[in-house]
């Protein structure tokens, strides 16, 4: 098999991490970096390497270098052109995540792609862990009972720069333009996605409602300290609560709640614990799949797609539920404060009201936070669309 050439667009920021990942699956012998698009050229040390072909014209690069992929890793609302830009010349696709910034503009990509034929794999890279299967084969066999609800934690600690990285960062909206960059459509983004995908949620017609409560400690348009919990069609609630204003940094997690146990799944450590009655607790660690190395090998072996986009439906559910929510409130100036020399902004507790969240499945205003926003419901509606 020969090495299938890659162009990735969006190389800086997030996409160093697919500069290194390209070149990873180089040396392997299973693609070839054969283009980058960035309006700033790359230097050689940034490429990682011998410097490829280089472009700010997204089309032209692919059609120059005859791209079999594209990996997109640029703005949110960038997302859905250039993913139709490449699917139209007939380029297989690695798009991140979100994957648009609206349900209206994902189903202008999926479609789209669909249309032409081609592959698209959504970048949720923790819907590669082996754990998933693994997961889902412990509930098929009863291991923790009948699926009562599914719980997602994510407390993490960002700095005020953070939000001035890019211009986009901490926007709603930018030129008129959806951008939706809140903590749990972007950074805890997989929080979400995994939850959902975990309890079965995955396509848009699994989600039956919505209920948001979107809140910033941080001088940003965007929330940065929030809760989501989402009403399926199984009959289950998925409660995902995050902030971005911890007071100290933890590994993110979703929890199972079961009739007879619970399973807890540190997604970027590829760790489940399983506890049930009768039994001791038991920790077990997986491998993970690469999702551009699925992708390449959906393209040369015919492996199924891991995150195709209609699997997504159910969390581009929840972005528009979010991007169509009031605009996020601001917390009182009492609810949170600055960690000296670290220009961060801490809400004090918030730590605990996340962990609490997923493990009662609450909403940060029924656990008594003072600071909480009004709970905006978006039900019912939500699955007519």
């Amino acid at each position: 098999m020969s090495a299938l050439p890659v162009v990735l667009a969006g190389a800086r920021g997030h996409g160093r991490w697919h500069v290194a990942n390209i070149r990873r699956l180089e040396r392997a012998g299973l693609v070839r970096l054969a283009g980058i698009c960035e309006l700033t050229p790359l230097t050689e040390q940034e490429a990682g390497g011998e410097l490829p072909e280089q472009s700010a014209d997204f089309g032209a690069l692919l059609d120059s270098t005859g791209a079999r992929v594209a990996v997109v890793c640029t703005p949110i609302p960038t997302h859905t052109d250039l993913a139709l830009t490449a699917a139209r010349r007939g380029v297989h696709l690695l798009l991140e995540k979100p994957p648009a910034p609206s349900y209206a503009e994902f189903r202008r990509m999926a479609d789209g792609v669909a249309a032409t034929g081609v592959a698209c794999q959504v970048g949720f890279q923790s819907l590669g862990s082996h754990a998933v299967p693994a997961i889902r084969e412990l509930v098929a066999e009863g291991a923790i009972g009948e699926i009562a609800g599914v719980g997602g934690a994510g407390a993490w600690v960002r700095d005020e720069a953070y939000f001035r990285r890019a211009p986009w960062a901490g926007r709603r909206r930018l030129d008129g333009a959806d951008v939706v960059d809140g903590a749990l459509t972007n950074p805890l983004a997989h929080a979400v996605a995994t939850a959902l995908a975990l309890g079965g949620t995955t396509r848009a017609e699994d989600v039956t409602g919505i209920e948001t409560e979107l809140s910033h400690a941080n001088d940003i348009e965007a929330d940065d300290t929030s809760c989501v919990r989402i009403a399926t069609a199984r009959g289950h609630r998925v409660t995902v609560a995050a902030t971005l204003c911890a007071q100290r940094a933890a590994e993110p997690y979703v929890l199972l709640h079961g009739g007879s146990g619970r399973i807890t799944f540190w997604y970027k450590q590829d760790r489940i614990l399983l506890q049930r009655g009768g039994h001791g607790p038991e920790e077990y660690q997986y491998g993970r799949t690469d999702l551009l190395e699925n992708l390449v090998d959906h393209l040369t072996t015919g492996a199924a797609l891991l995150v195709p986009p209609d699997e997504t439906g159910a969390f581009m559910r929840v972005v528009e539920a979010i991007r169509t929510a009031p605009d996020p409130d601001p917390l009182p100036a009492a609810a949170w404060h600055r960690v000296p020399g670290e220009s961060r902004r801490v809400v004090p507790g918030v730590d605990g009201l996340v962990a609490a969240a997923a493990d009662t499945l609450s909403l940060y205003s029924e656990l008594g936070a003072p600071w909480a926003p009004r709970t905006e419901h978006a039900l019912n509606e939500v699955g007519a669309r």
